[in-house]
C-alpha cells in the first residue's frame, strides 16, 4: 500500500519512485511533507547552490501557422501585432545583450510561413558574429520539425546546418503535455508528443544539450503530468541529454483556453508540481521555476521545495507575457542574487551548459 512514508523511504534510500507514487503525491494534500523530500533531495544533488544566467530573449516573429487554443501570441500575417524581425533587429539586440553581460541568447518564435530556411542560418550566422562568448539556444523541437520540412532536409542533416550556423543548444518548449489525449485539445496542429521525443532524442545523439519542458494548470489530470514525466525520464535514462527540467505554469488570459481552465491551485499546486518533479526525475540535474511565469515570490519559494535554478535575466520575453504573466519583462543579476540570497541559498552564475561562471555567496 502506498504512503507518504513508503516513497520517503524510497526516495532517501535512492530508490526510484514509481508513476503510481508519484500520483499519490500529487493527490496529496501533504505540501510540506512533500516539499521537505525534494529539498532533501535537492541538497543531495546540488548542495545550497542555486544557478541562474545573465541571458537575452529574441522571439524573433510571432507569425505562426499553428493556432494553438493556449497561445496569445500567435498571430496571422494581416493580424494587428504581428511582427518578424529583421536581420539587423536582431543583431542589435544580440549586441545588447553583449554590452549588458550576457552569456546566452534564448531564439524561438513562431512557424513563420514565409520565411526561407537560408534566414534561421543567417539569423544564427548573425548571432554567432556579435561575440563569440554568446551562446545560441535556439528553435523548439517543433520548429525544428518545420525547419526539416521547410529544407527538404532530414532532421539530422538539419541539425547539423544549425549547427555549423552556430545553434549550441535547445530550449525545452513545444512539449505542452506529451500525451495524444490532452495534446489534442491544447495543440492539434501541432507535432504529436511522440514526435517531439524523437526530435530531442536526435538532437541529443547529435552532441547537443536540450532543456524539458511541461505546460501545466490547463486541460490535464495529474495522470497527464506523471505520464509527461515518464517519458521525459525514459528518453534521460537513454540520453542523458536533457540540462535541466522546467515546468511551465499556464496562463490564462488572451487566448480560448482561459474559459475552459479547470485548474485553480495557484501557488499551492505549482510548488508540490516543483517538488514532486525534483522527487520523481531522478536522472536530471536540475529542476528550474521560471520565474518569468511564476512571479518572483513563488519562484523565490520553491528554492526550499527542491528547484535549483531560477533561469535568468531574461529581458523583453513576449510569449509568456502576450498571455497575461505579471512578473517584469526582467530582472537584473543582482536582484536574482538578491532574491537567493535572501531564501538561504547561495547564488551561483552559469553559462546555458551549466558551467560555473561565479559565485555570489555573501562571505
Amino acid at each position: 500500500m502506498i504512503s507518504f512514508a513508503s516513497i520517503k523511504e524510497k526516495v532517501l534510500n535512492g530508490i526510484r519512485i514509481d508513476d503510481a507514487d508519484a500520483l499519490w503525491l500529487f493527490r496529496s494534500n501533504e505540501l510540506l511533507q512533500i516539499g521537505g523530500v525534494a529539498a532533501a533531495v535537492n541538497e543531495r544533488k546540488n548542495g545550497r547552490r542555486v544557478f541562474f544566467n545573465v541571458n537575452r530573449h529574441i522571439n524573433y516573429t510571432n507569425i505562426c501557422l499553428n493556432r494553438c487554443t493556449f497561445c496569445a501570441f500567435s498571430r496571422t500575417a494581416d493580424e494587428p501585432g504581428a511582427y518578424a524581425l529583421d536581420l539587423e533587429d536582431i543583431r542589435n539586440r544580440a549586441e545588447e545583450a553583449a554590452c549588458q553581460g550576457a552569456t546566452e541568447i534564448h531564439i524561438v518564435g513562431g512557424l513563420h510561413p514565409e520565411l526561407p530556411f537560408s534566414f534561421y542560418l543567417e539569423m544564427l550566422n548573425t548571432v554567432r558574429s556579435v561575440s563569440p562568448g554568446l551562446h545560441i539556444k535556439a528553435f523548439t523541437a517543433v520548429e525544428i520539425d518545420y525547419l526539416a520540412r521547410l529544407a527538404a532536409l532530414s532532421v539530422p542533416e538539419t541539425i547539423a546546418s544549425l549547427k555549423e550556423a552556430g545553434l549550441g543548444s535547445l530550449p525545452g518548449g513545444g512539449a505542452e503535455i506529451l500525451g495524444a489525449g490532452v495534446r489534442q485539445k491544447l495543440c492539434p496542429e501541432k507535432i504529436s508528443g511522440e514526435r517531439w521525443l524523437e526530435i530531442m532524442a536526435q538532437v541529443h545523439r547529435a552532441g547537443l544539450k536540450s532543456n524539458a519542458t511541461m505546460l501545466y494548470g490547463h486541460l490535464e489530470e495529474y495522470e497527464d503530468r506523471v505520464d509527461h514525466m515518464a517519458r521525459l525520464r525514459d528518453l534521460q535514462d537513454e540520453t542523458g541529454g536533457f540540462q535541466v527540467f522546467i515546468p511551465l505554469a499556464f496562463q490564462p488570459e488572451n487566448n480560448p483556453l482561459r474559459f475552459e481552465r479547470k485548474w485553480r491551485g495557484g501557488g499551492i499546486d505549482d510548488l508540490k508540481t516543483l517538488a514532486i518533479a525534483r522527487i520523481y526525475l531522478d536522472n536530471f540535474a536540475n529542476i528550474k521555476a521560471y520565474w518569468v511565469m511564476l512571479g518572483e515570490k513563488i519562484a523565490q519559494v520553491s528554492l526550499a521545495f527542491g528547484v535549483n535554478d531560477l533561469d535568468g535575466t531574461v529581458i523583453e520575453e513576449k510569449i509568456g507575457h502576450d498571455a497575461g504573466a505579471n512578473s517584469p519583462q526582467s530582472m537584473g543579476r543582482e536582484e536574482i542574487a538578491t532574491l537567493i540570497l535572501k531564501a538561504g541559498r547561495i547564488p551561483v552564475e552559469r553559462d546555458t551548459l551549466y558551467n560555473v561562471l561565479r559565485t555570489m555567496d555573501n562571505g
